[in-house]
Formats: structure tokens, C-alpha cells, sequence
């Protein structure tokens, strides 16, 4: 059974939460998980004006993310940053991409999840999942979130990111807020639970 965690990150965020789910998802026997990044589509002297081109660094090692790497895979759990209450437009342009595998139905019946990042706490981290979703249905794969049963979610002695549709983190407005123990936590538990249930479908 094999499980991609798909994403984009530009500070490390995104990244830090997806090390988490590809941690979770690994708790599951015979689950064989892969890193992936989507290609980034800022010219170099961009990044390095905006301050991320360092910061992209520490993932580097990372591989970038083959379109059609997705079609081997039983469940694909997509990260992304929030921009404007919608996915970034590295993710998007990589979708995009996905056309040749929408026509030949290669992803139906697969498991899709996503996760979040964004500035603020109140920054579109739901909208943005949701509107994923939708990419999601149009290739006919089976969409999991974060259950309840994760706790975590409903704590309310911090700020912190998780909903019913994925996990999240919260980046702050200078990008200095890293992912919490509990938002860590909720990553861990949506990748177990998303290989929980792509191993009963591969069974």
C-alpha cells in the first residue's frame, strides 16, 4: 500500500505538518510512505526578494513530485499554504497538470485528504480545504478529513489550527509561529487515519 504526502511549502511550515502526516501514515503496517514537493513556479530572484529561497533549502532533498507518480499511489494527502482562502498557485498549477489522468479515470476510488497552513487564525484554513476538495471529487477520489476523534480539535486553552476537513497550523504574520505540539498532533493523526482507511480499501 503506498501513501504520497503531496505539497508546497515556502517557509517550512507546510512542511514541518507534513513530516508529521507522512509520520502518522508510517504507524500503519505495510504502509510504504513517499515525500513529495510540487514544482515551485517563482523565478529564483523572486524567492530570494521574498525571503524563502533560504528557507526552501532545508527541504530541498525532498523530490519534486512526477504527475504521474499519483496514479501508484492508494491515497495522496495534498499540503498546501493558504493564499486568499484558496490553495497556493504551485499546488494549483500542479493540478492543472493532472488532466491526462482525470480522462483515463486513474485516480477514482483512491483516498485524498489535505492539510493547511495560514497567517492568520482566521485566514481561510477551512475554505481553503474545502475548495481542494473540489478537485478532489472531480477525479472521483474518496475524501477523509480529521475526525472528532481526535481531541485535540476541540481544545480551547490555545490558538490552534485543525478542523473536521484536514489539519492546519497557523504561520503568524511574520511567518515566526511554527506548528504546536497539538497541531503536530492532529497532522500524526490524520495521516494514521488516512492510512487506516486506504489499507482497508486495499485489502
Amino acid at each position: 500500500m503506498k501513501i504520497m504526502v503531496v505539497y508546497y511549502s515556502a517557509y517550512g511550515h507546510v512542511h514541518r505538518m507534513a513530516e508529521a502526516v507522512a509520520e502518522g501514515a508510517r504507524e500503519i503496517a505495510g504502509a510504504e510512505v513517499l515525500m513529495r514537493r510540487v514544482p515551485e513556479t517563482l523565478p529564483e530572484e523572486v524567492l530570494k526578494k521574498i525571503g524563502v529561497f533560504d528557507a526552501q533549502q532545508a527541504f530541498a532533498h525532498i523530490p519534486i513530485c512526477a504527475v504521474e507518480e499519483l496514479a501508484a499511489a492508494d491515497a495522496i494527502i495534498f499540503g498546501t499554504p493558504t493564499r486568499f482562502g484558496n490553495m497556493c498557485g504551485q499546488m494549483r498549477s500542479f493540478l492543472d497538470g493532472t488532466g491526462g489522468l482525470w480522462a483515463k479515470g486513474a485516480l477514482v476510488g483512491k483516498v485524498g485528504s489535505v492539510f493547511t497552513s495560514t497567517g492568520t487564525q482566521h485566514g481561510g484554513q477551512e475554505s481553503t480545504i474545502l475548495s481542494f476538495h473540489t478537485t478532489l471529487l472531480h477525479h472521483g477520489m474518496i475524501i477523509v478529513g480529521l475526525p472528532y476523534s481526535f481531541q485535540g480539535q476541540t481544545r480551547n486553552d490555545e490558538i490552534t489550527g485543525g478542523s473536521p476537513y484536514g489539519a492546519s497550523t497557523i504561520a503568524g504574520a511574520g511567518n515566526d509561529r511554527w506548528p504546536s505540539e497539538n497541531e503536530l498532533a492532529g497532522a500524526r493523526f490524520q495521516g494514521r487515519h488516512v492510512a487506516e482507511i486506504a489499507a482497508r480499501l486495499f485489502r
